[in-house]
């Protein structure tokens, strides 16, 4: 019996814990086992929706990652382990999923996770290897589900990251901006914004033949690949890398992924990541453009990605006012000030 079990989460006001606390018992064996419930931590301030989970079984410490997700979350990210990932022979480079169960109004899934411990990769320290064994799987993923028959059902349950991800935001962004009423110096933020946008609009029909000509093939793609999550861990057969948080996955060039993953690093690494990355896409037959051309395929990826988080504080404050709004407009205005090619030239 594990003691406390009942109370794991208690007084956090989140859904779903009777069903949470039901899938832990079943992990852990419940019934069978000797044991208690230690802590917990929360992982994510501000959603409040991961927490580690550390439970004392049979003398020992076992420690649980659980999530909670929106339904369609949930479903990627089982699909990611189960059967897009498998699909290619990359099982083990998802995410640890043990368990989910949905609470009883069907609003939210809680996912249970063998805890990765303190492996991710850290940017600034990693080693050679460390991001070598990370990039390659990257690459391998890339690569295997090129073209692969899986993809549209990765479009229907994830999303797309090509040229309408960029086109699509760039125009819903100026939308908003454009019923944005601000007063100065709000004013000038505002149009400032807009006109970034508007220069950016002007060049989709280029942008969209630099990525039919240089993008390569549609693949799977994690869709938000930060260094937070890529975990690179020993094993009995050396390294290996495993990626979480897949809420983004969805189709698209490799570009996105490659460009966020770089811009993780400092500038003086980034070269040589790339010349890992591209060794490993050569096996597959694969042949990177020049570096102009990938800094022009990785400028139009954050440039879509830029867009996309004016759309919300725009809405935010449209529709209910939200002084946080203002705020991430000065933000984002920075984030345009200081952008520089990702790859050094």
């Amino acid at each position: 019996m594990i003691e406390g079990l009942d109370k794991v989460l208690d007084g956090s006001g989140q859904p779903g814990l009777h069903e949470l606390r039901d899938l832990l018992g079943e992990l852990l064996d419940g019934p069978s086992v000797d044991g208690s419930f230690i802590r917990h931590q929360n992982l994510q301030r501000r959603s409040m929706r991961v927490f580690r989970l550390r439970f004392s079984i049979n003398g020992s410490i076992r420690t649980w990652i659980a999530k909670r997700l929106a339904p369609e979350i949930a479903q990627r990210n089982e699909l990611v382990a189960k059967r897009w990932l498998p699909a290619v022979g990359l099982n083990d480079l998802g995410p640890p999923l043990a368990g989910s169960m949905a609470d009883r109004s069907g609003a939210w899934v809680w996912h249970v996770y063998h805890d990765l411990g303190p492996n991710e990769l850290h940017p600034q320290d990693a080693s050679v290897d460390a991001v070598r064994t990370a990039i390659e799987q990257i690459a391998r993923m890339h690569t295997r589900f090129a073209r692969h028959a899986l993809l549209g059902e990765v479009r229907l349950h994830g999303g797309d990251l090509g040229v309408h991800f960029i086109e699509s935001n760039v125009r819903d962004a100026i939308y908003a901006l454009e019923a944005c009423q601000e007063s100065p110096p709000r004013q000038e933020l505002r149009d400032r914004l807009l006109r970034r946008l508007y220069t950016i609009q002007s060049e989709l029909p280029q942008r969209e033949q630099v990525l039919k000509k240089w993008g390569g093939p549609e693949t799977l793609l994690h869709g938000d690949l930060w260094t937070t999550n890529v975990f690179v861990m020993q094993s009995a057969n050396g390294l290996r890398a495993r990626l979480i948080d897949w809420d983004h996955a969805a189709v698209g060039p490799f570009s996105y992924d490659l460009s966020t993953f770089l811009l993780r690093f400092p500038r003086e690494r980034r070269l040589s990541i790339l010349k890992l990355y591209t060794e490993e896409v050569a096996r597959a037959g694969w042949h990177l453009p020049t570096q102009a051309e990938l800094n022009a395929l990785f400028e139009t990826a954050e440039y879509a990605r830029i867009a996309n988080s004016v759309i919300w504080p725009a809405i935010a404050l449209v529709m209910d006012h939200a002084e946080w709004g203002f705020k991430m407009f000065a933000e984002i205005d920075r984030w345009f000030e200081s952008f520089e090619p990702v790859l050094p030239m």
